[in-house]
């Protein structure tokens, strides 16, 4: 389960405008668009990047900031093309063009590809036989590999020639190439494919899905005569997993060989990576419980892999974060990044899996590893060194020393480095500013270029009367720590008056809502300037705290978050203009779930809840997610059915609403239908609304519009 984030207003206040939030504002006609700079590809010269300026792929001179050339304009091709997206070869003389973008799930797509070649300012359509997924240059441009239909493909550019990789794909059995959906949903990624450094052979991911399980999800068709039963295969909590193989191809031969990854057939593969050695292939492989993490080295030529590395924790890896990998270019080392210390560092190891040292350490998060020059042994990293709300840009050399922060101002900060990391883009906001996006030379570390300044935002903002945060901290249920909130108080406060309080939170594992951040919900705002209190709180188990403080709700998933949420509210209670008879709470998807528990489990202190697109028992959900905190049902059926909102309906106080939609491929429809069908029995009243074919994060306007306008109304007539 990632995040959702529902549709944002990006807001703050800067003087007393006189108008008024509706809700078209941030739904059907939104006004308040946070502008940034998006489609970076660096070129190798190093004194050129280009990006999407519209439907225009534009040349930027690095220098200056300043644009220098068009590339090419889709709308001036034949045929003429909207550019979704698009890729730049290794020698930079053709463009992959994608159009026609087609979601699948949450990262899955397919679209139509053009190769569009630079010096001849011709276009040729890569394949005639269908749309393909993740189309991808060889590292010397010569080539295309795709994915399509669950099989693996390359085209030769020079002869036009579609060659097959994979011939046995089959829809719900065999995927190759691409990831099956609990991969791509909990492992973030759904191209299974990769170039050897040398673009001579592929390697990729098989995967085969024919004992998992099917879940049934009907499609409505806005009213079709019949609706469409659409059955897809999703591993739920101790269930079966897709059996894995990792396949290398060498295109010249055509021949390939299955890469040994032992004989435990119940495990993951989480990251495939070719080494700086073209006939070396880094696996990384764990186990079912997801508490040990291994890396191998397989031979490409004959599939032959040893056991280089290996790491295990008391309670689970968490690969998303943990993800870091780099080989160094001498082929006798890599980076990687670990807990092992109580906090995620950046370690560097010998290339057979002896550690060398440890490069940066401390009580705080080297949250993101950015790359690592080369030249200079210079690692650049994000960091919460100093305020885990933060996120800095370090660098550091590779023997530890010589740490410096290159981005003094508070706030997150998010980095894009040029390939030979003489320059950087970065991409900052904090609580009071939005998004700046500026381009810094690395020496010096001097501004080049502020490329987007969002003062079109500011300008529109100031016209509106909004508040701003207000940080504040409460202890947890317990009393072991200091958990982090802010408020938005209405403009006309009186501290003398009792105001109703609605709080929002998401609470899941490394989630955290509060940071020193810019961006708001902007149904928030509306809500304030009627009178309420917005509250966002995070809880025990957010995370950017250290392992220990993430970890701590292992094995019992909702536990301490529906402890210290019922804490919250209690807090906010104690407040002289808190009415502490008026204090209501939502959230979505795990936020969805900690609502439905605090308004059953721990009843009492809150009046009004909104759950939306909740899980409400975690037997129902998927199982990478679901075990890496739980273990599997067999091994901790406590830890799922003592912390079910579904087991506790008969203590439901207050007034409660239900939001799902029932094309929700994530969290199932199935969910709620157990809440409510709990509820019923238990002789509760609640409300609930369904959203025919919706997925887990609503699309459109006029969905929103509706969705919004719901909670609104339920807020305003019962909080």
């Amino acid at each position: 389960m990632k995040k959702l984030i529902l549709p944002l207003l990006f807001v703050a206040f800067y003087s007393f405008g006189q108008k008024q939030l509706t809700i078209e504002d941030f739904t059907t006609r939104p006004v308040f668009i946070q502008k940034s700079v998006t489609g970076i590809n660096w070129m190798k010269e190093g004194k050129f990047y280009t990006s999407q300026d519209g439907n225009k792929i534009v040349k930027y001179d690095i220098a200056t900031g300043q644009p220098v050339e068009t590339i090419v304009d889709g709308a001036t091709l034949t045929p003429a093309l909207e550019i979704d997206d698009y890729s730049l070869s290794g020698d930079e003389k053709k463009i992959l063009i994608e159009t026609g973008h087609e979601s699948i799930y949450r990262r899955s797509s397919k679209a139509e590809f053009y190769i569009y070649d630079i010096p001849t300012k011709t276009l040729k359509r890569l394949s005639p036989n269908g749309k393909q997924s993740y189309a991808t240059f060889s590292p010397d441009g010569s080539k295309v590999a795709f994915a399509r239909n669950n099989n693996l493909f390359f085209v030769d550019l020079a002869t036009g020639i579609e060659e097959p990789v994979t011939a046995d794909g089959k829809f719900n059995h065999i995927i190759n190439g691409s990831t099956d959906w609990v991969y791509e949903e909990e492992l973030s990624f759904a191209q299974a494919f990769y170039w050897s450094p040398d673009g001579k052979k592929l390697a990729y991911y098989r995967f085969d899905e024919s004992n998992v399980k099917e879940y049934n999800m009907q499609k409505w068709n806005k009213g079709a005569l019949y609706p469409e039963d659409y059955t897809y295969k999703y591993p739920k909590a101790g269930e079966d997993n897709s059996l894995v193989e990792i396949w290398i191809y060498d295109v010249a031969t055509k021949q390939k060989v299955k890469a040994d990854i032992g004989s435990e057939k119940d495990i993951y593969i989480p990251r495939v990576m070719w080494t700086q050695n073209p006939n070396m292939l880094s696996i990384r492989r764990m186990n079912r419980l997801q508490n040990t993490l291994e890396i191998l080295h397989a031979d490409a030529a004959t599939g032959k892999s040893s056991l280089i590395f290996t790491e295990k924790r008391d309670t689970y890896y968490d690969i998303d974060y943990t993800d870091d990998l780099i080989y160094l270019n001498d082929g006798k080392q890599f980076i990687l990044t670990s807990e092992r210390s109580g906090y995620k560092h950046a370690y560097l190891y010998t290339i057979t899996g002896s550690l060398v040292k440890q490069i940066t350490n401390g009580e705080w998060e080297a949250v993101q590893v950015v790359g690592f020059d080369e030249k200079t042994k210079t690692l650049y990293y994000i960091s919460t060194e100093g305020n885990y709300l933060d996120r800095y840009f370090y660098s550091i050399s590779l023997d530890g020393k010589k740490k410096m922060k290159l981005t003094p101002s508070s706030g997150t900060h998010a980095i894009n480095m040029s390939a030979d990391y003489q320059f950087y883009i970065d991409y900052h906001h904090n609580s009071t500013q939005p998004l700046v996006v500026s381009l810094f030379q690395t020496k010096g570390n001097k501004l080049v270029k502020v490329l987007e300044s969002n003062d079109a935002l500011k300008k529109t903002i100031s016209e509106y009367a909004l508040p701003t945060k207000e940080s504040f901290k409460y202890p947890s249920a317990d009393g072991s720590t200091q958990l982090d909130g802010y408020m938005l108080k209405p403009i006309n406060f009186d501290a003398s008056k009792k105001y109703p309080v609605l709080v929002y939170q998401y609470s899941g594992p490394r989630a955290p809502s509060v940071r020193n951040g810019w961006g708001e919900r902007g149904w928030h705002y509306l809500l304030v300037q009627k009178g309420i209190i917005v509250v966002v709180i995070d809880t025990r188990g957010t995370g950017y705290r250290g392992e220990k403080f993430t970890k701590q709700t292992y094995k019992q998933l909702g536990k301490f978050e529906t402890e210290d949420l019922v804490a919250g509210g209690k807090y906010l209670g104690t407040l002289s203009y808190v009415d502490k008879d008026r204090l209501g709470i939502w959230g979505w998807s795990f936020g969805g779930y900690t609502t439905s528990l605090v308004m059953t489990k721990g009843a009492g202190t809150y009046k009004l809840g909104i759950a939306g697109a909740p899980v409400t028992t975690w037997r129902y959900y998927d199982n990478i997610y679901t075990e890496r905190f739980l273990q599997r049902p067999q091994d901790n059926p406590t830890g799922y059915d003592e912390n079910s909102p579904v087991k506790f309906a008969d203590k439901l106080q207050g007034k409660f609403l239900l939001i799902h939609g029932t094309g929700d491929d994530n969290v199932h429809f199935q969910n709620s239908v157990a809440l409510e069908e709990a509820l019923i029995l238990a002789g509760k009243q609640f409300r609930s609304h369904f959203y025919p074919d919706q997925a887990h994060g609503f699309r459109g306007g006029k969905i929103n519009h509706h969705l919004y306008t719901l909670m609104t109304e339920f807020v305003l007539e019962n909080l």
